[in-house]
């Protein structure tokens, strides 16, 4: 018990020396891009000022947080969720407000989790972890809700990270998958060029050790629902279009 941190009253482990230097990278990038957001910036997210050189994503990103918010609404029985990769904590905070379970926000990036909890530490439905949900921290805990938000290109494999995500549903569960791009099987080797090339310009060459771009097909074995498709000819007709997909995986006994 002496290895153990906690965080709103929860235990948390410390990460591993491979997380810490992926956490030593991915915070300096954010900070080079200017995703570090604290304060009341952070407690309004994910609506920022037009002066916010993010802008135009966050207006994507609100958008999709708001179908994400009135899909729980429909569904009062998914109630207890787990966010993983929560980083600051903005989504699992606007989860939090819109159902009467707990809402779990994970982590490894401690100085994110930092923040999350100085800014919505009050909710009282809401708690931050940190740690890694393939290191076995949350036991046999199991939730109604999985969510990847912009951090399923963090995981090497798309099928093991999910798989871990099923072993920790409730019967009638559910993973979503949402703002992260999910490519073509032959857009892949592109993807991988871009990334490379924007990390060297930059200056973080190592980050595309630890960015990975993973495929529809990767997913086919788990049966998804696909919600929004950036390939479909409303979002290509849109004003704004959604460059993200937003995928539902459901619990095979639901």
């Amino acid at each position: 018990m002496n290895n153990l941190k906690i965080i709103k009253g929860s235990l948390a482990s410390h990460t591993t020396g491979g997380n810490n230097r992926f956490n030593n990278v991915y915070t300096a990038l954010r900070l080079k891009e200017r995703w570090i957001y604290e304060g009341k910036e952070l407690s309004t997210l994910p609506y920022v000022d037009s002066s916010d050189p993010h802008h135009r994503e966050w207006i994507i990103r609100a958008r999709n947080c708001e179908k994400l918010l009135n899909y729980l609404r429909r569904r009062p029985h998914l109630s207890n969720i787990l966010e993983v990769g929560c980083g600051n904590g903005w989504l699992s905070a606007r989860i939090a407000t819109v159902v009467k379970g707990k809402v779990t926000g994970l982590d490894i990036n401690m100085k994110e989790l930092k923040l999350a909890r100085k800014a919505f530490g009050k909710i009282n439905n809401l708690e931050f972890i940190e740690g890694d949900i393939r290191s076995g921290i949350l036991s046999d805990t199991k939730y109604d809700l999985v969510v990847f938000a912009a951090s399923i290109q963090y995981f090497p494999s798309v099928n093991k990270i999910i798989k871990r995500a099923l072993e920790h549903l409730t019967l009638h569960g559910e993973i979503h998958i949402v703002d992260s791009i999910l490519y073509q099987r032959e857009e892949i080797a592109d993807a991988r060029l871009r990334s490379k090339r924007y990390f060297a310009q930059i200056g973080f060459t190592q980050m595309e050790y630890f960015y990975y771009h993973h495929s529809l097909d990767d997913l086919k074995p788990f049966c998804p629902a696909i919600l929004s498709d950036p390939h479909s000819l409303k979002n290509k007709l849109s004003f704004h279009k959604n460059p993200f997909h937003w995928v539902v995986i459901k619990n095979r006994y639901s």
